[in-house]
C-alpha cells in the first residue's frame, strides 16, 4: 500500500516554509486545500461540558482576516521576480485594480503558496481548492495563471446548507471547489452518486411483475463512436451494440423487451446500477450538523463524505495526499481510511492536538505510523516556542496531557486556569474536574498557593501546574500539603490533589495522575475500520456487471 519506508507526516508550521523546505518536487498525487476564505471572521473552537451543555470556553482556532504588511510585500516581490510571468502580470493587474488592501493581502498569500503546490504536484496529480464566492473569482484567475487555463477541469458547486433568508439578497447556500489537473494525463476514477427520487421516477419508470424497476436502453449502435456489429435480428437489419451471441443470451435471460414497432431495447435494472456519474453540482452531501457523530466542534469542518468523493476520484491506494490547511484533519483521516499516504500541515497547536486525538480515536490499532514534525521535541525547542509565542506554547503543553484550553488567552484574562480535564471515577458517569495552569517563565511557591485558591473556587477535584522551569523545593512542599484525592468507588487508589510536572518530565514519559474511567478533551471521533477499499468494491461491481456490458 505504501512506498517502502514511508511514514505519514503531520507538520506544525507555516505551510509556505514547509512546502519549500520539506516536500520534494513532483512528489504529491493529490492536493486538497480548504484555506481561509477571507471572510473577516474569527473562528472559535467550541467546547462542550461533559453533560452536553455549551462551555464558556471558546478558543480562537484561526482568524480569517488579512492585512497588507511586510509579509505581503515580500510575497508580492517574490511573485514578481521569481514567479511565472503570467502570474506576475496578473498580480500586478490585480494590485492596480484592487489597490493595497486586505483582499490583495489574501490573494498574494494564496498565490505564492499555489506556486509551491504546483511545484510539488506530480504530472499526473490534481488539486482541489475549496472556497466560497468571497474570492473564488480571483482565485480562479490565479489558478489559471499557475496551472494553465487548459488544465482547469471543473468548478464544483457544493450545496452545503438548506435554504435560508439573507437580508436583501438571495440565500447563500453553496461553496465552490475549483478542480485543476497538473497535466493531461491525470488520475481519474469514475465515481457515482445515488440517483435522486425524481431521476428514478423519470427514467426507471418500468417494472417487472416482481416489482423490479428498470429503464429502457438503446441496443442500436447508430452514431456510436467505434461502431458496432451489423446483422439481422428478428427481421430488423442494422448495426447493433453487441454481437449476436450476446443478443441471444440477453434474450434468454429476459433482458430484452420490444417496442410497438418491434425494436429490441435493453432492460437496465435499478438495483444493478451503482448510480449516476458524479456531476459538477453536489447536492447529495450534507454539511455537518450538531447531531452528526463525526462533528468535532471545529469551525469550518467538512464532512468526510465530501473528502471521500474527491480522494476516491483523483487518487489510488498508496498515492500521496496533501492538505496544507488541514484544520481538524478531515482530509488526512479519510486518506488514512482509504489506504492513501498523507501529509497534513497546520499552523496552530490546537489543530495538531485535535488531529492526533482524532486519528487515535478513529483507527486505534489500525492507524499507520506517522510523525509529527515542527513541534518541540526537547526542552530547548520548548523554550524556543515559549519565547516565540507564549500562547501557542500553552496550547502545545496542554496537548501533551490531552487537556483542553480553558479560554482564549488572547481575548481576555484566564481567571487562573489555562486548561481543563474532565474525568469520571464512578459508575454514575458524573464528571469531576482537573484544572491546569501552564507556566513558561519564572515559577515560585506563590503560584502553587494561587492554584489552591483556583481549585477551591472551581470545586476541582485535582489541580496541576505544568512548568518549563524546574519547581523549587518550597513549591513541592506546598503541593504536598494539599494531600490526596481518593475516589470513593476506587478504594485503595490515591492521586496527588495538587501535582507539579515539568516539560522535561513529560518528555521523559511521565504524565498527570487521575482516574481514567472516562475522560476526554476533544469530542471523540467515531471508530471506523478501513475495510475493503473503494477500488476493491468498484472492482467487485465491475465483475458482477461485466456480463451485461454491451458497449
Amino acid at each position: 500500500m505504501t512506498a517502502a519506508g514511508w511514514e505519514n507526516q503531520l507538520y506544525f508550521g507555516d505551510n509556505l516554509e514547509i512546502l519549500r523546505e520539506h516536500i520534494p518536487v513532483a512528489s504529491v498525487d493529490l492536493i486538497y486545500l480548504d484555506p481561509p476564505f477571507n471572510s473577516k471572521a474569527t473562528y472559535n473552537m467550541l467546547f462542550k461540558e461533559p453533560g452536553g451543555e455549551q462551555s464558556p470556553a471558546q478558543v480562537a482556532a484561526f482568524e480569517d482576516t488579512w492585512k497588507w504588511g511586510p509579509e505581503s510585500d515580500q510575497a508580492f516581490h517574490e511573485v514578481m521576480t521569481l514567479g511565472p510571468k503570467k502570474l506576475a502580470d496578473l498580480m500586478e493587474s490585480l494590485r492596480s485594480f484592487l489597490g493595497v488592501n486586505n483582499m490583495m493581502a489574501y490573494l498574494i498569500m494564496m498565490a505564492v503558496r499555489l506556486v509551491e503546490m504546483h511545484r510539488v504536484l506530480k504530472p499526473t496529480g490534481s488539486l482541489y481548492l475549496h472556497c466560497d464566492p468571497t474570492a473564488s473569482h480571483y482565485l480562479k484567475l490565479i489558478l489559471d495563471a499557475v496551472f494553465n487555463v487548459k488544465y482547469f477541469r471543473n468548478e464544483i458547486i457544493w450545496k452545503r446548507t438548506s435554504g435560508h433568508s439573507d437580508a436583501r439578497r438571495y440565500g447563500r447556500v453553496h461553496d465552490v471547489i475549483l478542480y485543476y489537473s497538473r497535466g493531461n494525463d491525470f488520475t481519474w476514477n469514475l465515481t457515482q452518486q445515488t440517483y435522486d427520487e425524481s431521476y428514478v421516477e423519470q427514467y426507471y419508470r418500468y417494472q417487472d411483475a416482481d416489482g423490479r424497476r428498470w429503464m429502457s436502453d438503446n441496443l442500436s449502435a447508430a452514431g456510436l463512436t467505434g461502431g458496432g456489429y451489423e446483422y439481422e435480428w428478428k427481421g430488423i437489419k442494422r448495426v447493433w451494440r453487441c454481437p449476436v451471441h450476446t443478443m441471444e443470451r440477453l434474450e434468454q435471460e429476459g433482458r430484452i423487451f420490444y417496442t410497438k414497432n418491434g425494436i429490441p431495447r435493453l432492460k437496465r435494472y435499478l438495483d444493478e446500477s451503482s448510480g449516476l456519474p458524479v456531476q459538477d453540482i453536489w447536492t447529495d452531501i450534507e454539511a455537518l450538523r450538531s447531531w452528526h457523530k463525526e462533528r468535532l466542534e471545529y469551525p469550518t469542518q467538512k464532512p468526510e463524505s465530501l473528502l471521500e468523493r474527491i480522494i476516491r476520484t483523483s487518487s489510488n491506494e498508496g498515492d500521496l495526499v496533501l492538505d496544507p490547511f488541514c484544520g481538524c484533519g478531515t482530509a488526512v483521516a479519510v486518506a488514512e481510511r482509504l489506504k492513501r499516504r498523507w501529509l497534513g500541515i497546520d499552523i496552530t497547536h490546537l489543530a495538531i492536538a485535535l488531529i492526533k486525538q482524532r486519528l487515535f480515536d478513529t483507527f486505534e490499532a489500525e492507524l499507520c505510523q506517522y510523525a509529527v514534525i515542527g513541534e518541540p521535541v526537547d526542552v530547548p525547542s520548548a523554550q524556543a516556542l515559549a519565547r516565540q509565542n507564549r500562547h501557542e506554547f500553552e496550547k502545545w503543553a496542554l496537548g501533551l496531557v490531552y487537556a483542553r484550553p480553558a479560554k482564549d488567552k488572547v481575548k481576555g484574562a484566564d481567571a487562573g486556569i489555562d486548561g481543563v480535564i474532565h474525568f469520571t471515577d464512578d459508575p454514575s458517569g458524573k464528571y469531576k474536574k482537573m484544572v491546569i495552569q501552564v507556566k513558561s517563565g519564572h515559577v515560585s511557591v506563590s503560584q502553587v498557593r494561587d492554584l489552591k485558591g483556583v481549585m477551591e473556587r472551581e470545586k476541582a477535584a485535582i489541580g496541576a501546574l505544568i512548568t518549563l522551569k524546574s519547581p523549587t523545593r518550597q513549591m513541592r512542599d506546598e503541593a504536598a500539603e494539599a494531600r490526596h484525592y481518593e475516589p470513593e468507588s476506587l478504594p485503595g487508589l490515591r492521586f496527588p490533589r495538587l501535582q507539579i510536572i515539568t516539560i522535561a518530565e513529560l518528555f521523559a514519559g511521565n504524565t498527570l495522575l487521575y482516574p481514567r474511567l472516562g475522560a476526554g478533551t476533544f469530542k471523540k471521533a467515531p471508530r471506523k475500520r478501513k475495510g475493503p477499499s473503494p477500488e476493491e468494491k468498484q472492482g467487485e461491481l465491475k465483475e458482477m456487471m461485466a456480463e451485461y456490458t454491451i458497449d
